[in-house]
C-alpha cells in the first residue's frame, strides 16, 4: 500500500497523541511491506510491542540491524541475545565490502576524530540502510523527541521520511516512542523484562560504533556520547539527516 502526503498528514495528525503500541497497531495494518530499525534499548521496546500487535492479526515481525564492523562486542552478543529471545530472524546489513576497503585505504581507521563522521557513517550505517529502505514501503523507528535537542524536538510520530523517500519511491517512518522520554522507555524494560545492551549498566545511553561512543556524565544528555568531539547541537549520522532539515526550518 502507498499514501500520498496528504493522506500521511492526516493519519500522522490522527495519531499525533496516541500510545506507540496503538501507532505500531496502524503501522502493520496499513503497511505489510514494514520492518523495524533496531539498535538500541528504545528499538527493542519497538519489537516487544510488535510482536504483541502481530500477533492479533497473525503477522510476522520483520526486523534490521546495521553492522557498522565497528560495534561493541556487547552489542554484537546484544543482537544475537534479543534474536533468540524473540524467535526473531533479524536482517543483519552491512556495507559493501568494496567502498569500505577502499575507503580505509585511504583515510586509515580512525579518520573521523579529524575529518568528522559524515564519510565514515555514509559507507558504513546510511549506504547500507539505504540499500535496505529501498525494499520496503515503510519503516518503524526508534526516535524520539528528547534524544537530541538540536535535532530531534520536532520528530512526528508519522511521516513522509524525508532523506529516503524519491520521486519515484515514496516512504513513510513512522516514529512511534516519539512522545516518550528515555525515563518512560527504562520504566517499560522493567516493567516487562526487556533485554537491552548491557553497556547501559556501565554509563552508555545513547550506542554506537565502539570508536565514537562513550559513557555520560552524571547530568549530561545521552547524545553527548557519541561524537564527542564533535559540536554538541549535530549528533546524527544521516540515518535521520531529515531531522535537521525540519531543524533548521524551525
Amino acid at each position: 500500500m502507498t499514501l500520498n502526503t496528504d493522506e500521511i498528514l492526516v493519519l500522522a495528525n490522527e495519531y499525533a497523541d496516541k500510545e506507540p503500541r496503538d501507532i505500531i497497531a496502524k503501522a502493520l495494518e496499513t503497511f505489510q511491506n514494514i520492518a523495524i530499525s533496531f539498535s538500541g534499548a528504545e528499538d527493542v521496546v519497538l519489537i516487544e510491542l510488535a510482536i504483541k500487535a502481530a500477533k492479533k492479526v497473525g503477522r510476522q515481525v520483520s526486523v534490521f540491524t546495521l553492522d557498522t564492523g565497528r560495534l561493541h562486542p556487547e552489542t554484537y552478543r546484544f543482537i544475537d541475545r534479543v534474536r533468540e529471545h524473540y524467535g526473531l530472524q533479524i536482517n543483519i546489513m552491512s556495507p559493501d565490502t568494496n567502498e569500505l576497503e577502499s575507503f580505509v585505504r585511504q583515510n586509515g581507521l580512525f579518520s573521523f576524530y579529524q575529518d568528522g563522521h559524515e564519510a565514515c557513517c555514509s559507507i558504513r550505517k546510511t549506504a547500507p540502510l539505504k540499500r535496505k529502505l529501498a525494499t520496503l514501503d515503510a519503516w518503524i523507528t526508534g526516535q524520539r523527541r528528547d534524544q537530541s535537542p538540536g535535532t530531534r524536538q520536532a520528530v512526528p510520530v508519522i511521516e513522509l521520511d524525508p532523506t529516503f523517500s524519491t520521486p519515484g519511491h515514496t516512504l513513510v517512518k513512522f516514529n512511534p516512542l516519539a512522545n516518550w522520554s528515555s525515563k518512560q522507555v527504562w520504566e517499560y524494560i522493567r516493567m516487562f523484562d526487556v533485554p537491552y545492551n548491557p553497556l547501559h549498566d556501565q554509563g552508555f545511553i545513547s550506542i554506537g560504533c565502539e570508536p565514537c561512543t562513550r559513557p555520560v556524565g552524571p547530568g549530561q544528555h545521552e547524545r553527548e556520547g557519541r561524537w564527542w568531539w564533535e559540536e554538541a547541537t549535530a549528533k546524527e549520522c544521516g540515518l535521520h539527516k531529515g531531522n535537521l532539515i525540519a531543524s533548521d526550518n524551525e
